[in-house]
């Protein structure tokens, strides 16, 4: 089949001295044969609350607008793939015709996230789960075999349970050979005392202040040599809740789930405690992780267990403050200088449980270096073309210690916000033709980082594909 070449395209890339690694597009599943796998897998009724889960977008339009807010429902994404352009729905559907397209888009190798498989990691009813993400990863694994010296398929596996996690990871990379997982980063639980309650939720991110250890999951992913990597959604969580409006839910949702995500493998000591691991955050852009540095970093500055006695109350002279007062405080506080204690409890206790304000201590990190050290080798950032926020990962200028922030080149191709396909190299292009990347930069940013990210954890990783060569150079 001849396609409709793009001049644009092939001109960056005859400027190209590298391969083009797609961080994070997505394939389209073919869903008539998913449903079948889940009838073999699990049976007919629980492949029906699959077809719940399809159709929730309709049922949710049955319901009042007062009731959506008592059930805890917000705006469903909708008209969300591409349909005027049939050429790339059939694209992101149908794998050898995407393998056909690749050239024409100017990606050598790509990684195929899910699409549809993305309900696996929030899916609450646990037999549809588990049973839909097996279902998916045989999908995965059959329908893209043929094509893996170009492209492969991401396993979408479940969290909930640190058990249901393990079986799935075991799974989909011990049995059925998938190179990449894409793992739920956080996963909403019932309050308690309200579990009958549809939207009392609380979100938990499986490192910090989780009520299960997920530390043997992690431990999984370094003996199958995988790099975990999140994609979940913040959509329908906290703001994000609206009940009429799919873009005021979905603006800064994945950077909201991403940054969550990290922030809590920071401060949980994941990353300190499997130094062998690399993880990538998705679609969510790079300056929140930029943010979450500069953030982490000041906190670390003025509330490490050293410097934090600056704060203590003890360490206040009280006898001082009381004659500051009598010198400077007008009569109506002089007034109440025998009330000073009342005065000085609020957000100053001394009596605060002295065990605790090490709050870094679960980290593991010592110094701000380790902290530098963990964004630059282990932390990785899925950013769209499309995003010029993109540019602030390479202008290390004005990141604290010059830190780098490793960000992925990730086409997204598959979904609402790539009308055309083409069209993804060029967008990333605009930020060298604007001057805010050079060559090295791109470089690193549509090839580099990818492999340092999957090779890290498997350097076979790329074994055997088209860009073999050039990531072991």
């Amino acid at each position: 089949m001849e396609y409709v070449r793009s001049d644009e395209v092939a001109a960056i890339k005859r400027q190209l001295d590298h391969p083009v690694i797609d961080g994070d597009g997505h394939l389209i599943e073919y869903t008539p044969l998913v449903r079948d796998f889940m009838v073999e897998i699990a049976g007919e009724e629980v492949a029906q609350g699959f077809d719940l889960m399809s159709n929730g977008g309709a049922l949710a339009r049955q319901l009042p607008l007062e009731q959506k807010r008592s059930l805890g429902l917000s705006r469903f994404p909708w008209w969300g793939l591409p349909t005027r352009n049939t050429l790339d729905r059939a694209t992101a559907m149908f794998p050898g015709l995407m393998y056909e397209r690749l050239d024409e888009l100017g990606i050598d190798f790509a990684l195929l996230y899910p699409t549809y498989g993305l309900t696996v990691t929030a899916a609450p009813d646990e037999s549809v789960r588990r049973a839909a993400a097996r279902a998916f990863n045989r999908y995965y694994a059959e329908v893209y075999a043929d094509y893996g010296d170009r492209m492969t398929p991401v396993a979408a596996i479940p969290m909930f349970t640190p058990e249901e996690a393990l079986e799935e990871l075991d799974y989909a990379v011990g049995t059925l050979g998938l190179k990449a997982v894409m793992l739920a980063g956080v996963v909403p639980r019932p309050v308690p005392g309200a579990e009958d309650v549809r939207g009392a939720k609380w979100m938990d991110t499986l490192a910090h202040d989780s009520d299960y250890d997920y530390d043997p999951v992690w431990a999984k992913c370094v003996e199958l040599r995988v790099s975990p990597t999140f994609h979940a959604s913040g959509q329908g969580v906290g703001s994000r809740v609206s009940r009429t409006n799919y873009v005021y839910n979905h603006i800064g949702n994945f950077a909201w789930a991403g940054e969550a995500s990290c922030r809590s493998i920071l401060i949980g000591g994941v990353a300190r405690r499997f130094p062998e691991l690399r993880f990538g955050f998705l679609e969510g852009g790079v300056a929140w992780g930029a943010n979450l540095f500069s953030d982490f970093l000041g906190h670390w500055e003025k509330r490490n267990r050293n410097v934090i006695g600056h704060y203590d109350p003890k360490a206040l002279d009280k006898d001082a403050l009381l004659k500051l007062l009598r010198e400077h405080a007008p009569q109506s506080l002089v007034d109440r200088a025998d009330r000073i204690d009342e005065a000085l409890i609020m957000l100053s206790d001394p009596d605060e449980d002295r065990s605790t304000i090490d709050e870094f201590a679960e980290s593991g990190i010592e110094s701000a270096e380790d902290l530098k050290a963990i964004f630059e080798e282990q932390f990785f950032f899925g950013c769209e073309a499309d995003d010029p926020m993109n540019a602030i990962a390479y202008d290390r200028a004005k990141i604290p210690m010059r830190a780098r922030m490793n960000a992925i080149f990730a086409s997204d191709i598959g979904h609402w916000d790539v009308p055309d396909f083409r069209a993804v190299l060029p967008e990333a292009w605009e930020l060298v033709e604007d001057g805010h990347l050079d060559a090295d930069d791109f470089r690193a940013f549509t090839c580099d980082n990818a492999a340092r990210l999957f090779t890290a954890t498997n350097p076979d990783f790329f074994k055997g594909t088209r860009v073999e060569g050039a990531v072991g150079r």
